[in-house]
């Protein structure tokens, strides 16, 4: 049966991009004209999905906003006289495509929801006993030729009756401590689509030679949801999804990862210098005002050339 069902955990706080996050979800940044969410959305309905549920928290009303069928912004829009729907530049309702909302909730005396797996945790009503996609509202594939890094996951995950599929990506050294990191089969490491033998939340230095990292999509089937029941919390008291995927492995599943091709970039809008590439590479993209700001950029450099000493 097709996937058509997705979750998206947007319910952490971005306190790495404060101030800047403060009064705005880190998730609603434009990249470009549209929010980072805005992206990730638009690559899940071209994967086929067709329902979408987010996992959310009290600070996050503006998603849910900007996802409602705005009816009174498209009327004034009419009686204006503009094209709404290019204006709006996407009716869902119309497309077929449906949005619901949840809250991961903090726990009594907590500060902040707990964790990854607590998040996917909180869509098993919605899931049921479907297969279905997981993408974090912070983190873009962008580019790329068809069939995209989801739609490949897809198609793995099918084909090899997997309990899960990652999306994966090489990170430098220095970089394996910040990210679940894979580790394939010996005899399947150099492969786009291989077996995986272990998962590993932010190892320290030495623990694995492995530099594939989870690039935030995966595919599951709904048995993730008893293992993650099972995962007990970590020191910080978070629950994480790496471990309830790392209980799949142990109880001889198959878990798979499938790596971002070439021509794909993945941007982790995790902080500000990443979050300033990724408006810088999408503005230049926009097809109206692109080539303006590239101009500009260039002009910019040239005089800090010629102010350097």
């Amino acid at each position: 049966m097709p996937i058509d069902k997705a979750v998206i955990p947007v319910a952490g706080l971005g306190t790495r991009l404060l101030p800047t996050t403060k009064a705005v979800p880190k998730e609603m940044l434009p990249a470009g004209r549209l929010p980072i969410i805005h992206h990730v959305v638009e690559e899940l309905i071209a994967a086929g999905i067709r329902r979408i549920l987010f996992v959310s928290s009290r600070s996050k009303v503006a998603i849910e906003n900007h996802f409602d069928d705005y009816s009174q912004l498209l009327m004034a829009l009419e009686l204006d006289g503009r094209d709404a729907r290019e204006v709006v530049r996407f009716d869902y309702r119309q497309r077929g495509i449906e949005f619901f909302f949840t809250r991961q909730q903090v726990p009594l005396g907590g500060t902040k929801p707990l964790g990854t797996g607590d998040a996917v945790a909180a869509a098993e009503s919605f899931v049921g006993d479907s297969d279905f996609v997981v993408a974090f509202g912070d983190s873009i594939i962008h580019g790329g030729e068809e069939p995209s890094l989801l739609q490949r996951m897809v198609a793995s995950h099918d084909h090899h009756d997997a309990a899960c599929t990652i999306g994966a990506w090489n990170v430098s050294p220095d970089q394996v401590s910040n990210y679940g990191i894979l580790v394939p089969r010996e005899q399947e490491a150099a492969e786009a689509d291989c077996r995986l033998q272990d998962v590993i939340e932010k190892p320290a230095a030495g623990v694995t030679s492995s530099r594939l990292a989870i690039s935030a999509r995966y595919v599951f089937r709904a048995e993730i949801f008893a293992q993650i029941r099972a995962v007990a919390p970590a020191q910080n008291g978070e629950i994480y999804l790496t471990d309830a995927i790392r209980r799949l492995i142990e109880n001889g599943r198959e878990v798979r990862a499938v790596r971002v091709g070439e021509g794909e970039q993945r941007y982790d809008i995790g902080n500000h210098r990443a979050y300033f590439r990724t408006f810088v590479d999408f503005a230049l993209e926009d097809p109206e005002w692109g080539p303006d700001l590239m101009d500009y950029l260039r002009e910019r450099i040239k005089a800090e050339d010629v102010d350097s000493p």
